[in-house]
């Protein structure tokens, strides 16, 4: 649950609420407000007896289920308690429908300053699995699991405000925008960012082992995952990690998933947001093309280079970057470098059942 804690009278240095504060505080400083919106990806299953994940309905099997009504309605007393719910909390719910995976559905609420949305997802992850126990299912926010199906992601959507008036500083008309995005330069700096220190802001954005098998082009899956998996940029356009969505006006990254802790990611994505604004970094032209198509060759001729790939690569990053102690400490930084990397030791260490199935056959 959300709280900031203190120690002797001071706040904690390793509170990452905490830390969201006191970068909500610096962008202040700069007449900046940061506003916030999550979009919540969810997946409602069943236990096996083997302690396994099972779509509840096995009927539930299109290749492609997103905005699949008979897939919805299997789940709909889930669904409005989930709605109703929202809807009693004020958080201005607008749309809740069947996700591109069995099983997967999703929510978008109205946006609001960072700090509430960052509140809201952490009380909606723990809503969502106590309104399914009471169905006697298991609601996961889980990154990946199904290595066939599509991942959760918790896309962060970001723009600034004006403090003294409210005006959306991000925010122009696409006719007046040399790139056609609709995205002042405030914007298009504050996107530069987070390019800047892409790699890093990956650990805290895709924060697990399971997180790196969302980022992958396609992997086992029918057909492309359109998760991101470039440290790039563009308009509509799935193959990017941080995207410009229709009309602009904000920024989308999305490389976030439902493991994240929103406050450390947030946290981290208005810092480097507020360092490309004040280093007024250029983030080039937008990637239009599905990058997913383009050779090594013709990534490195525009300049794209890949996310990390696994957790151990993220939290390296995470570590090298002077960036985030700056914003971080050092306490939570190392704090952070120090868990994660026990989770990867014990992931790495760890004997899978495809290691066995692969390897005492062929040996």
């Amino acid at each position: 649950m959300p709280a900031d804690n203190s120690f002797r009278g001071e706040p904690y240095p390793i509170n990452t609420r905490v830390a969201l504060k006191r970068v909500l505080a610096e962008a202040a400083d700069m007449g900046f407000g940061f506003n916030l919106g999550i979009e919540c990806e969810v997946f409602v299953l069943r236990q096996t007896e083997q302690g396994g994940l099972e779509v509840p309905n096995p009927d539930d099997r299109l290749v492609k289920p997103c905005y699949d009504l008979r897939g919805f309605m299997d789940q709909f007393d889930w669904l409005d308690s989930m709605a109703t719910t929202m809807d009693d909390l004020g958080w201005g719910l607008y749309s809740f429908d069947h996700e591109d995976a069995n099983g997967q559905f999703e929510f978008d609420f109205r946006y609001a300053d960072a700090l509430t949305s960052c509140d809201r997802f952490v009380f909606f992850r723990y809503m969502a699995k106590e309104l399914a126990k009471r169905e006697g299912l298991i609601a996961t926010c889980m990154p990946k699991p199904f290595a066939d199906k599509t991942g959760n992601g918790a896309h962060l959507n970001m723009s600034l405000y004006e403090l003294s008036s409210g005006t959306n500083l991000f925010e122009i008309d696409p006719r007046d925008d040399p790139r056609g995005l609709g995205l002042t330069d405030i914007g298009y700096q504050f996107i530069g960012g987070i390019l800047k220190h892409g790699p890093a802001l990956c650990a805290a954005f895709a924060p697990t082992v399971n997180s790196y098998k969302r980022l992958v082009r396609q992997g086992r899956m029918a057909t492309f995952s359109w998760a991101p998996v470039f440290n790039s940029y563009g308009s509509n356009n799935r193959t990017n990690s941080v995207r410009v969505p229709m009309n602009g006006g904000r920024c989308e990254s999305r490389n976030a998933d439902g493991a994240m802790n929103p406050y450390l990611a947030a946290a981290l994505a208005l810092a480097a947001g507020l360092e490309g604004i004040r280093e007024g970094i250029d983030p080039g032209s937008p990637q239009e093309d599905n990058l997913y198509t383009l050779t090594p060759e013709q990534w490195r001729d525009r300049g794209i280079s890949l996310l990390p790939q696994s957790l151990r690569e993220a939290v390296t990053a995470f570590a090298d970057d002077p960036f985030v102690e700056r914003t971080l400490g050092r306490p939570l930084q190392d704090e952070f470098v120090r868990y994660k990397t026990d989770e990867w030791d014990a992931y790495h260490q760890s004997i899978s059942a495809w290691e066995v199935e692969r390897y005492s056959h062929m040996f």
